[in-house]
Protein backbone atom coordinates (compact mmCIF):
# COMPACT_ATOMS: atom_id res chain seq x y z
CA UNK A 1 0.00 0.00 0.00
CA UNK A 2 1.76 3.26 -1.11
CA UNK A 3 0.00 6.35 -0.28
CA UNK A 4 0.16 8.69 -4.06
CA UNK A 5 0.80 12.07 -4.92
CA UNK A 6 -2.33 13.73 -5.68
CA UNK A 7 -2.04 15.73 -8.80
CA UNK A 8 -3.59 19.63 -8.25
CA UNK A 9 -4.41 22.00 -11.18
CA UNK A 10 -2.92 23.49 -13.59
CA UNK A 11 -1.56 19.95 -14.09
CA UNK A 12 -2.79 18.70 -17.81
CA UNK A 13 -2.88 15.41 -17.00
CA UNK A 14 -6.18 16.36 -15.02
CA UNK A 15 -7.58 17.25 -17.96
CA UNK A 16 -6.98 13.96 -20.22
CA UNK A 17 -9.07 11.38 -20.85
CA UNK A 18 -8.93 8.33 -19.51
CA UNK A 19 -8.39 4.74 -21.26
CA UNK A 20 -10.40 1.88 -20.28
CA UNK A 21 -9.31 -1.00 -18.26
CA UNK A 22 -8.70 -4.04 -20.44
CA UNK A 23 -8.41 -6.79 -17.56
CA UNK A 24 -8.87 -6.08 -14.22
CA UNK A 25 -6.15 -7.71 -12.49
CA UNK A 26 -3.48 -8.00 -9.55
CA UNK A 27 -1.73 -4.63 -11.36
CA UNK A 28 -5.35 -2.79 -10.71
CA UNK A 29 -6.11 -4.27 -7.60
CA UNK A 30 -2.80 -2.69 -6.24
CA UNK A 31 -3.87 0.47 -7.62
CA UNK A 32 -7.39 0.41 -6.28
CA UNK A 33 -5.44 -0.16 -3.02
CA UNK A 34 -2.94 2.72 -3.19
CA UNK A 35 -5.90 4.90 -4.30
CA UNK A 36 -7.93 3.88 -1.09
CA UNK A 37 -5.01 4.65 0.84
CA UNK A 38 -4.34 7.95 -0.45
CA UNK A 39 -8.35 8.80 -0.28
CA UNK A 40 -8.44 8.44 3.04
CA UNK A 41 -5.26 10.01 4.07
CA UNK A 42 -5.79 12.83 2.01
CA UNK A 43 -8.62 12.97 3.45
CA UNK A 44 -11.26 12.85 0.51
CA UNK A 45 -14.44 10.79 -0.06
CA UNK A 46 -13.59 10.08 -3.85
CA UNK A 47 -10.36 9.72 -5.99
CA UNK A 48 -10.22 9.14 -9.71
CA UNK A 49 -6.99 7.06 -11.18
CA UNK A 50 -6.64 10.23 -12.88
CA UNK A 51 -5.72 12.21 -9.82
CA UNK A 52 -2.90 10.50 -9.17
CA UNK A 53 -1.37 10.60 -12.76
CA UNK A 54 -2.63 6.77 -13.65
CA UNK A 55 -4.96 7.35 -16.74
CA UNK A 56 -7.33 4.71 -16.30
CA UNK A 57 -10.91 4.36 -15.65
CA UNK A 58 -10.84 3.48 -12.13
CA UNK A 59 -12.49 5.33 -8.95
CA UNK A 60 -12.67 4.76 -5.36
CA UNK A 61 -15.56 6.09 -3.34
CA UNK A 62 -16.66 5.87 0.96
CA UNK A 63 -19.19 8.59 1.75
CA UNK A 64 -19.49 6.67 5.04
CA UNK A 65 -20.12 9.03 7.75
CA UNK A 66 -18.69 7.85 10.35
CA UNK A 67 -14.74 6.75 9.93
CA UNK A 68 -15.02 3.60 11.73
CA UNK A 69 -18.02 2.29 9.32
CA UNK A 70 -16.28 2.41 6.05
CA UNK A 71 -18.44 2.27 2.98
CA UNK A 72 -16.07 1.95 -0.03
CA UNK A 73 -16.87 0.83 -3.54
CA UNK A 74 -14.52 0.49 -6.68
CA UNK A 75 -15.65 1.33 -9.81
CA UNK A 76 -13.48 0.34 -12.69
CA UNK A 77 -14.85 1.43 -16.29
CA UNK A 78 -17.85 3.32 -14.77
CA UNK A 79 -20.18 4.69 -17.16
CA UNK A 80 -23.75 6.90 -15.98
CA UNK A 81 -26.60 5.36 -17.88
CA UNK A 82 -29.57 7.17 -16.49
CA UNK A 83 -30.08 10.23 -14.67
CA UNK A 84 -32.95 11.55 -12.77
CA UNK A 85 -34.66 14.63 -13.70
CA UNK A 86 -34.29 16.19 -10.09
CA UNK A 87 -31.73 18.13 -9.63
CA UNK A 88 -29.59 18.26 -6.16
CA UNK A 89 -27.03 21.29 -4.98
CA UNK A 90 -24.20 20.00 -2.82
CA UNK A 91 -21.30 21.65 -2.07
CA UNK A 92 -18.08 20.20 -3.51
CA UNK A 93 -14.66 20.05 -2.96
CA UNK A 94 -11.61 18.08 -4.65
CA UNK A 95 -8.41 16.85 -3.58
CA UNK A 96 -6.92 18.14 -7.04
CA UNK A 97 -8.01 21.89 -6.11
CA UNK A 98 -7.59 21.84 -2.53
CA UNK A 99 -9.60 24.33 0.06
CA UNK A 100 -11.89 25.43 -2.67
CA UNK A 101 -15.32 24.56 -2.34
CA UNK A 102 -18.83 25.88 -3.93
CA UNK A 103 -22.37 24.56 -4.71
CA UNK A 104 -22.93 22.82 -7.92
CA UNK A 105 -26.16 21.53 -9.57
CA UNK A 106 -26.09 18.10 -10.54
CA UNK A 107 -28.63 15.55 -11.14
CA UNK A 108 -30.08 14.52 -7.87
CA UNK A 109 -29.73 10.73 -8.75
CA UNK A 110 -27.99 8.43 -11.36
CA UNK A 111 -27.59 5.15 -12.22
CA UNK A 112 -23.75 3.93 -13.03
CA UNK A 113 -22.58 0.54 -14.52
CA UNK A 114 -19.17 -0.69 -14.24
CA UNK A 115 -16.90 -3.67 -13.14
CA UNK A 116 -15.64 -4.78 -9.28
CA UNK A 117 -12.46 -5.08 -8.57
CA UNK A 118 -12.74 -8.73 -9.43
CA UNK A 119 -14.56 -7.94 -12.78
CA UNK A 120 -17.45 -8.88 -12.42
CA UNK A 121 -20.07 -6.01 -14.24
CA UNK A 122 -22.45 -4.34 -11.54
CA UNK A 123 -24.75 -1.66 -11.46
CA UNK A 124 -25.53 0.43 -8.70
CA UNK A 125 -28.53 2.68 -7.94
CA UNK A 126 -27.23 5.89 -6.55
CA UNK A 127 -28.82 8.94 -4.67
CA UNK A 128 -27.82 12.49 -2.72
CA UNK A 129 -23.85 12.40 -1.99
CA UNK A 130 -23.26 9.29 -3.54
CA UNK A 131 -24.90 10.70 -6.85
CA UNK A 132 -22.72 13.50 -6.70
CA UNK A 133 -19.46 12.29 -6.11
CA UNK A 134 -20.00 9.28 -8.46
CA UNK A 135 -20.47 12.12 -11.42
CA UNK A 136 -18.07 14.21 -9.85
CA UNK A 137 -15.17 11.13 -10.17
CA UNK A 138 -16.73 10.25 -13.37
CA UNK A 139 -15.92 13.60 -14.69
CA UNK A 140 -12.32 13.26 -13.13
CA UNK A 141 -12.46 10.31 -16.17
CA UNK A 142 -13.48 12.68 -19.00
CA UNK A 143 -10.66 15.39 -18.18
CA UNK A 144 -13.52 17.38 -16.30
CA UNK A 145 -13.46 19.22 -13.32
CA UNK A 146 -16.03 20.46 -10.61
CA UNK A 147 -15.29 23.98 -11.62
CA UNK A 148 -16.16 23.66 -15.02
CA UNK A 149 -19.76 24.05 -13.63
CA UNK A 150 -18.99 27.66 -12.13
CA UNK A 151 -19.19 30.77 -14.37
CA UNK A 152 -15.93 31.36 -16.08
CA UNK A 153 -15.51 34.40 -13.70
CA UNK A 154 -14.86 31.75 -10.38
CA UNK A 155 -13.31 29.12 -12.79
CA UNK A 156 -10.54 31.68 -13.76
CA UNK A 157 -9.97 33.21 -10.88
CA UNK A 158 -9.50 29.91 -9.44
CA UNK A 159 -6.99 28.30 -11.89
CA UNK A 160 -5.30 31.71 -11.83
CA UNK A 161 -4.35 31.49 -7.96
CA UNK A 162 -3.60 28.02 -8.42
CA UNK A 163 -1.30 28.49 -11.58
CA UNK A 164 0.41 31.53 -9.75
CA UNK A 165 0.99 28.93 -6.54
CA UNK A 166 2.39 26.14 -8.88
CA UNK A 167 4.64 28.79 -10.14
CA UNK A 168 5.87 29.81 -6.90
CA UNK A 169 6.58 26.08 -5.73
CA UNK A 170 8.15 25.35 -8.31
Amino acid sequence: MTIREILTIPDPRLRKVSAPVTQVDDGVRELIVDLFATMYDAPGIGLAAVQVGVLRRILVIDVAKEPDEKEPHTLINPEIVAWSDEIGVHEEGCLSIPDYFEEVERPAGCTVTYLDREGKRCEMECEGLLATVVQHEVDHLDGKLFIDYLSRLKRERITKKFTKQAKRAS
